[in-house]
């Protein structure tokens, strides 16, 4: 089964649809599926429903589907670097669905792993737990989170083989892995391509079983970051 393209529009190619559920991996900026996001932006394809830690920055990542209003909805954690994005969400334009972070990572973990739903502790008492179900464990309330599923996710790995073996490097782990597993199609971009063989067996965070394109994306210049923060250089 081939599962290399060539580039990220054809690896899309007949995926995309109006209305679907997409996981975007990444955290922050590291990480992110930049080239796959630009594919999905020039399709034209809107109404999504994104799942995502958070919604990039003005311009970047995900602000760019922002920009073109093709996103219905927002499932994430942290929102703060978007301006774009307050702005459609207080104005109505932009359903947001918050989720305490490592709720929202458990929740795409368990929907990888067939999981409906499972109880937290986190959010009881807010207005997290709003409409949702309660319960009783050995004298704590806990809360029912659903596990989310999507009909796509987009990756970043920092290398892959032929067969969609991955491997990520250092922040680019914190969503990417679980995401890669709870998509129903899971395409991934991979900065070094090669061989079945290549990647140590011991070394691989997600097998290629669930992995159903790829496409080579190596990344050229600086990777960016959200802040740069720096200290005056001691005196020698």
């Amino acid at each position: 089964m081939k599962k290399v393209y060539a580039d990220p529009k054809s690896a899309l190619a007949g995926i995309l649809k109006d209305g679907m559920v997409v996981l975007s991996g990444g955290f922050g900026l590291a990480g992110i599926p930049e080239a796959l996001t630009y594919a999905v932006r020039d399709s034209g394809v809107k109404g999504l429903t994104v799942v995502s830690n958070n919604a990039g920055v003005d311009g970047i990542g995900l602000g760019l589907l922002l920009e073109t209003r093709q996103i219905k909805k927002m499932i994430s954690s942290y929102v703060g670097e978007n301006k774009l994005f307050a702005q459609q969400y207080l104005a109505g334009d932009l359903e947001l669905e918050f989720n305490p972070q490592g709720t929202l990572a458990e929740r795409i973990r368990a929907g990888g792993a067939g999981i409906p739903a499972f109880f937290t502790k986190t959010g009881v008492g807010t207005m997290i737990a709003e409409g949702k179900e309660t319960r009783e464990f050995d004298g704590e309330t806990y809360v029912m989170e659903r596990g989310i599923v999507g009909d796509l996710a987009l990756v970043h790995a920092w290398k892959g083989d032929t067969e969609g073996n991955l491997v990520y490097r250092k922040t680019a782990r914190n969503f990417n892995p679980m995401m890669a597993t709870a998509g129903k199609v899971t395409v991934a971009e991979v900065e070094h391509l090669v061989e079945p063989g290549e990647i140590d067996p011991d070394q691989i965070h997600t097998p290629g079983i669930y992995v159903t394109r790829i496409v080579h994306v190596p990344v050229v210049g600086a990777k960016r970051i959200e802040h740069r923060t720096t200290r005056p250089r001691m005196a020698a």
